[in-house]
Parts: C-alpha cells; structure tokens; sequence
C-alpha cells in the first residue's frame, strides 16, 4: 500500500492510511486487490470520518472481481472506472483466466507474445480530494506511474508546465490510464513481428503447415483481446459524456476541467489507435488463413491441369496401341518391315506436337513457379 500527497507541485508519501481531512492538494492512495480486500473495512472507515463517503457493496464487490471487463459508473459522492490493462505481464498469464499467474508452462500454441499479454483489471475511485486506485498483484503501472510522479516533482522547476504533476485526482486518473493504454502501444511491433511470421509461413507454398489447433487459438486470443478494447473505449466514452455535466467547482476550476476533457479525449484517441491495431492483426489472420487455402487450392488447380494434359497427350498413343493389338486376319501394315518404326516416329511427333501445344497454352506448368507467382 502507498499513499501519496500531492500539493503544489510538490509530493510525498506515507506508508499509513490517511488521517486527516485536507483542504488543499490530494491524496493517491494505492493498493493490490488482495490489500484492497484485507484492509477494506479500514478504508471504509477512513473514508466514514474524514468525508463522510462508504463505497457501496456493489462497487466493492466490482473491484475485487478479477474478471470484470472495463466499465464506467458514478454516485454522488465519486466515480469509479474499471480498466483492463493489455500489458506485457512480469509473469506469464493466460487470456482465458485474466490475472491468473501460471505456475506451470502453457501447452498452447500460438505466438509466445500473445499468452503473455496480462489482461487483469485496474480499478480508480476518483472522489474530490483522494483518488484510491486498486492494482493486480503483478502490476508495474502502480510503481512506475509513482516514479514518474517523483521524478517529475523533482525537476518540477525547470520543465514545461504540462509536464508538471497532477492537479486534482480526474487529472491523475486520464494520466495512468494513459500509461497504461500506452504499454500496449509499446508491444505493437512484437506482435506485428509474430503474426507477420505466421502470414509468412501460411503464404508460402513450400511450407508444410500442420499447426492449426495452435493458429486457432491465436486467433480466438486476437478475438478475447478485440472485444477488451471495444469495453476500454466504450468506458472512456461513457466518461466523457459524464464529464459533459460536470460543473466547476472549488476542486476542479474551470481551467482544470478543460484540461480533463482535453486529456480524456487524448485517451479516448489513444484507445482508438489499440483498436485500430488488434483490428488489423485479426484481419491479417483471417486473411492469411484464407490467402493460404486460395494457394492450396490453385496448386491442387495446377497439378490436376498438369496431369490432365499429361492424360490427353498419351490418350492418342493407347488408341494406337489398341488398333495395332486387334486380332485382324489381313493386316498388311504388320507385315512391313518398316512398320515399326514408323509407328513410333508418327507416336514420337504427336507427343511432341501435342506436349508442345499443351505447354504454349500453359496447360503443362511447374506448379512451384505458379504458386510463387
């Protein structure tokens, strides 16, 4: 658990629950689910006496739910937002069971990248001088994010004003969730790179494809993932329709709540980018997999046109062969003692006229060429 104090530009941290009720700055008080879940009744109690607040049973219920996808909803006293992250995890997680560490090596196939992604929730209640925000066990944003704070703080004097710390908790929300839509952004390239080389060995011909239960699951992974960022987008958005009806008040001056919709709506643009991307690699797949049957298919083409034209060049020479073994009682052709060879000089050049015309009208072709083609 960390608690830090943010005023004037200025920041420190506690290892206590806060204890008294502040007129100016804010506070960010950080937990895991399972602190979240152990000191519940202390926060509740913290937030009973300095606000007068409870957080309701249905939204506690909410953050310690592991498997809540991203949503937005308010009260009169705070709003809370739940945000799936889409991060590289420091500990391999499945998609099927978001936040569940795996103890064992995965058996599934499919691009090492993509069982990798953590898809655990990040929960932020955002009330008008505390922002409480609940992490999954293995969450660096927590840590990093405070890193940042400090380290902006400390050179608070010589940087722009934007790069300035948080003025109000909202401001310190858009700026995490920020963060973390921007550690997907960051393994755009590596998932490229993996689905490019999936594409790769499904276009090329040569290569003996078997491992389908394994592009299923990618693909079903690409899916599960498609359907995380539509919930992302649509939390965000239903945050900034809220903020439509949000008044300036002695927390939040008018200033600031133009740089929150500003943030948000940069947010909300971020997200449209991440769509935009898991969009394109599930159609990459999909196109993959139907550019690799269309090949399949044209070689089965190739070759049984190969072999048909292979089938109508000796059909002639088997009717030659079937007249010359009928059983004639006068056949005067058989006894010519050039009959023979002017028999296979006549088969020899219809072979080669009719090889001949089949290869000019690319009936006969090297299948390998034309899949390359």
């Amino acid at each position: 658990m960390r608690n830090l104090y943010i005023h004037n530009n200025a920041i420190t941290e506690r290892e206590v629950l806060i204890e008294e009720k502040i007129s100016q700055g804010f506070h960010w008080l950080s937990l895991t689910r399972r602190e979240f879940e152990v000191h519940l009744n202390e926060i509740q109690a913290m937030l009973d006496k300095l606000y007068h607040i409870q957080v309701l049973d249905l939204h506690v219920s909410d953050i310690l739910n592991n498997q809540l996808p991203s949503h937005y909803d308010y009260t009169s006293d705070y709003d809370i937002i739940i945000f799936r992250r889409l991060a590289r995890g420091r500990t391999e997680s499945d998609v099927s069971t978001p936040g569940q560490i795996l103890h064992t090596a995965s058996n599934k196939g499919g691009p090492p990248i993509l069982k990798r992604i953590d898809t655990s929730p990040i929960c932020l209640l955002v009330f008008d001088k505390l922002i409480i925000s609940v992490h999954p066990a293995d969450c660096a944003v927590r840590d990093l994010f405070a890193n940042r704070l400090f380290n902006t703080a400390a050179v608070s004097g010589t940087v722009h004003a934007s790069s300035r710390l948080p003025n109000n908790p909202v401001d310190l929300m858009l700026r995490m969730i920020g963060l973390v839509v921007d550690g997907y952004l960051d393994l755009r390239k590596e998932l490229t790179r993996q689905l490019d080389h999936w594409q790769s060995e499904l276009i090329n011909p040569r290569a003996r494809f078997n491992n389908w239960s394994a592009l299923l699951d990618s693909r079903l992974t690409l899916h599960y993932l498609d359907e995380i960022c539509e919930d992302q987008r649509a939390a965000i958005q239903d945050w900034i329709e809220a903020l439509d009806a949000w008044l300036e008040t002695d927390s939040l001056s008018s200033k600031d709540l133009e740089l929150v919709k500003v943030r948000s709506r940069d947010v909300l643009e971020h997200i449209e980018r991440v769509v935009h991307h898991v969009n394109r690699l599930e159609q990459s797949a999909e196109t993959a997999v139907q550019m690799h049957f269309n090949i399949q298919s044209n070689h089965n083409n190739d070759v049984m046109k190969t072999l048909t034209a292979l089938t109508a060049i000796f059909l002639p020479l088997n009717l030659i062969t079937g007249f010359f073994g009928m059983n004639f009682e006068h056949f005067p052709f058989l006894k010519n003692e050039e009959g023979l060879l002017l028999t296979e000089v006549f088969m020899g050049v219809l072979v080669v006229v009719l090889g001949v015309y089949f290869w000019i009208n690319s009936f006969i072709t090297n299948t390998n060429q034309a899949s390359r083609r």
